[in-house]
């Protein structure tokens, strides 16, 4: 069993950044993909991006590349997602999640666990 918990959510102006953590219990984090997805309002979640168990590999939406950063801390068994330059259309509540996999993956239904989700505003 593994529970997310994530944090650093809030109200900022677009063009500022946000840095999202997501603290994962247990001694079994470092065998877990990550990925982050979010859900604005009257809209299906979506992916954002993943990290491979190792952290050798990320994945992000086309939206968010070049912009977001997903990294991660086996030691501190927590995943965060640096957001730089942030839109209004980013405004969602954003979720971590983990896969019982190596690699990551865009396709919500493969992770195992989720957390409660963090709300992130930017205003225009």
């Amino acid at each position: 069993q593994v529970q997310l918990v994530e944090s650093g959510g809030g109200l900022v102006q677009a063009g500022g950044s946000l840095r999202l953590s997501c603290a994962a219990s247990g001694r079994t984090f470092s065998t877990y993909a990550m990925g982050w997805f979010r859900q604005a309002p009257g809209k299906e979640r979506e992916f954002v991006a993943a990290i491979s168990w190792s952290g050798s590999t990320t994945y992000y939406t086309d939206s968010v590349k070049g912009r977001f950063t997903i990294s991660r801390d086996n030691a501190k068994n927590t995943v965060y997602l640096q957001m730089n330059s942030l839109k209004p259309e980013d405004t969602a509540v954003y979720y971590c999640a983990a896969r019982n996999y190596y690699s990551g993956t865009r396709y919500s239904d493969e992770y195992d666990y989720w957390g409660q989700g963090t709300q992130v505003t930017v205003s225009s």
